[in-house]
């Protein structure tokens, strides 16, 4: 019909709300059997179905006797797929193992492609009439009520060992042993009901007849069929089991064989009766794991499920049967990211502000989605030019940063102090109205994560700023805590990183620019002290203005609603003309605070340090009763003297500037040499007219003076371990 769209080589693999369907195409058939199924030959599919019809098939089940993982054992649908897809012999000599009627088809099969049915085993005592005859026909053994206790062989299997079957479901009688290269299993099929659980229909074993599943409920927009459905595949009408539990089944009735007697006790010797042939699971595993409490398990579908209820003396219904959840095969991360289409493939972020810069011949980095200035180039300058430019006109006047792009979450509730003193090392509960704090978080292993500050705007009303990269991720930690483990704290994070411009003045003349735009802001350092917010009207728009510093020297942040940020930038461009602004980006901005010895998350930091590594005891409370990382700290690894340690570092030769992951090294030597830390930052400093770095090293604060040597590929370089704060370690620029 040409209203229908058939979709060949291509796995549905997710059952979502409101009948959302994902599935997968590999779409190789135009470039011949031989071409790759990578990413780029693969097309994700997104479906929204009015209805759906499920007609996923059927899985078939191993059976579980001794040592059936050799070499040439498998299911009796694979070898009929290697017959009649590939057209291979499975092997020269095979025997069947069954307990339905669906093997004999598999032999029937072998032996018209010209192959050999050694014999057929089935732990029924009576298979159906009609086909018994047909495989005596075709010449080949039938041995009813009989497993297989045994097989043989190293590589692969050689010979199996045949036992009566007895009905207390023990082995006996005499045994035969039975030469072959390969064995068929078949156990019967489970309905593929994953999909069908994945919409959150429920389950239910069905008789033991067949001990396969149920379905207890309809799909409200959909139905099922073919095996999904069927009677004999363990399906009923949703109301009640297919097949109703009997004591003795009627011949050609599938028999339930969750696990085959062997000819040595379960768990001892080397016989193993494997249940997931993937993960090396036994049947012993289970048993043991039921001895050692567990109560539930989903290893290989039934059989495990089955056994398990065997061992807990339960049926499987009791037990429960696994939760399906997507997808239903492994799909690639590209199918699900799609192709990589450049400008379109990230969404790229812009501040209020970009045009300007833009406009300006800035040059941009990506930040976190963010496009970011990196550094303002004149005519006739390189990178390097730009940048000392830059830095030292925030040191000798002032420049200006378009800060924008830092997180800012809004926090307001009764118990908002309550949620920063956990998720802060250090104290909130004692900053006052008015007042911002610094802080650093650590996850629940001591590792420091984000740093930031946090303005408390009211009494129950706090503004936090994170790094750029990170405000997605404080924000969801911060949720984390307070839907699972802090429920009872009444606290509403927002994220208002997208509300806010924020315009950084900073240099000896900021405060001379801003109180021209600001003329009733009171900005002396005694009505505004640093480390503290007021609100005022600048540059004719109502702003928040924080007296805080990233560079050192005085400096302001000002906050003003997003789409009056450019006419907040233009007006202080030109309030500062006269005292020479110069915007700068952030390559200045990460000059500018090593060489205060400023710390950046995820440059000096990489997930294994501490506030204590860093030298930052100082903002770990030691009175607070808990927070999060505060227990990390009491463990043995954290408190080695040896731990890597922040410190600065100065190379011999002033002009020589390390590349940044540079390993050092006590003395030069021929490699291998044990490393003893690297380098997080180094840059050209031209406020101190040399190269400068900072870099974690192996108990580094008791090394202060030493020289050790840089690996970088030209050679080794001598240097000295020194503080890691290189310019106005007193702090006296700051207010101007």
């Amino acid at each position: 019909m040409p209203e229908v769209r058939v979709l060949t080589r291509t796995t549905l693999f997710g059952y979502y709300d409101h009948n959302s369907l994902s599935a997968l195409e590999r779409r190789t058939d135009h470039l011949g059997p031989r071409a790759r199924t990578d990413m780029s030959r693969q097309r994700l599919w997104n479906i929204k179905a009015r209805r759906v019809v499920l007609a996923t098939g059927a899985h078939e089940r191993p059976l579980v006797f001794a040592d059936n993982d050799r070499p040439g054992i498998m299911l009796a649908s694979a070898a009929q797929r290697y017959l009649n897809h590939h057209a291979a012999l499975p092997g020269k000599r095979a025997v069947l193992f069954t307990n339905n009627d669906d093997a004999y088809e598999a032999a029937h099969d072998i032996v018209d492609a010209g192959g050999t049915v050694a014999a057929v085993v089935d732990c029924r005592p009576e298979p159906a009439a009609l086909l018994a005859t047909k495989l005596k026909e075709a010449g080949v053994a039938l041995h009813t009520g009989s497993v297989i206790a045994a097989t043989h062989g190293t590589k692969r299997v050689r010979a199996v060992t045949l036992a009566t079957l007895g009905r207390d479901g023990r082995i006996g009688g005499s045994l035969r042993r039975i030469a072959c290269d390969s064995v068929l299993v078949s156990g019967g099929w489970n309905p593929a009901v994953h999909l069908f659980s994945q919409a959150t229909q429920a389950l239910e074993v069905a008789g033991a007849a067949n001990g396969s599943f149920g379905l207890t409920a309809c799909l409200a927009e959909g139905a099922a069929a073919g095996a999904r459905a069927a009677q004999a595949a363990g399906f009923g009408d949703g109301t009640a089991p297919a097949v109703p539990p009997v004591d003795a089944p009627e011949p050609g009735a599938i028999t339930p064989l969750w696990l085959v007697p062997g000819l040595k006790p379960l768990g001892h010797g080397k016989a193993k009766h494997m249940v997931d042939h993937q993960d090396d699971v036994t049947a012993a595993d289970i048993q043991l794991a039921a001895r050692e409490g567990f109560r539930s398990g989903k290893t290989s579908n039934v059989n495990g499920l089955a056994i398990l209820a065997d061992a807990l003396g339960k049926t499987v219904p009791e037990v429960g049967t696994t939760t399906y959840r997507p997808p239903y095969t492994p799909v690639t991360f590209g199918a699900l990211a799609g192709r990589d289409r450049g400008a379109l493939m990230d969404p790229v972020r812009r501040t209020a502000m970009h045009e300007w810069h833009e406009d300006h011949g800035a040059v941009f980095e990506p930040v976190g989605q963010w496009h970011r200035p990196w550094w303002y180039p004149k005519p006739g300058e390189d990178k390097h030019a730009a940048v000392a430019r830059e830095c030292l006109a925030v040191r000798e006047a002032v420049g200006i940063l378009d800060a924008s792009t830092l997180g800012k979450i809004d926090i307001k509730g009764p118990d908002a102090t309550t949620l920063l003193d956990m998720v802060y090392t250090n104290a909130f509960s004692t900053l006052k109205v008015g007042r911002v704090r610094y802080g650093l978080m650590c996850g629940d292993d001591g590792m420091v994560f984000d740093d930031g500050t946090t303005a408390r705007l009211g009494e129950n009303h706090y503004l936090m700023t994170t790094t750029t990269g990170n405000a997605a991720h404080v924000l969801e930690w911060l949720e984390e805590w307070l839907q699972t483990e802090w429920p009872e704290l009444k606290v509403y994070c927002t994220s208002v990183t997208e509300q806010w411009a924020t315009v950084a003045l900073a240099g000896p003349k900021a405060r001379d620019v801003l109180a021209a735009m600001a003329p009733e802001l009171a900005l002396d350092t005694d009505s505004f002290p640093f480390m503290s917010v007021k609100e005022g009207i600048v540059a004719g728009v109502n702003a928040r203005v924080f007296r805080i510093s990233f560079t050192g020297e005085l400096s302001f942040e000002i906050n003003v609603p997003w789409h009056h940020g450019r006419h907040l930038w233009e007006a202080l461009m030109q309030a500062g003309a006269e005292h020479g602004i110069t915007p700068y980006g952030t390559e200045a901005m990460h000059v500018l605070r090593a060489e205060r010895g400023f710390i950046i998350v995820g440059q000096e930091t990489d997930g294994t340090t501490t506030p204590q590594d860093l030298g930052m005891d100082w903002i770990v409370s030691k009175k607070k009763p808990d927070f999060l990382g505060k227990r990390a700290w009491t463990r043995e690894d954290t408190q080695r003297d040896d731990r890597k340690q922040l410190v600065g570092i100065l190379t011999d030769n002033p002009n020589a500037v390390l590349p940044e992951g540079t390993q050092l090294v006590d003395k030069p030597g021929r490699p291998p040499l044990p490393m003893i830390g690297h380098v997080t930052s180094s840059y050209a400093s031209p406020t101190l007219g040399r190269s400068i770095a900072l870099a974690l090293v192996k108990g580094g604060r008791a090394r202060m003076g030493e020289t050790i040597h840089a690996a970088p590929e030209s050679g080794f370089l001598p240097c000295k371990v020194t503080e890691p704060v290189f310019y106005d370690p007193e702090g006296a620029k700051r207010d101007g």
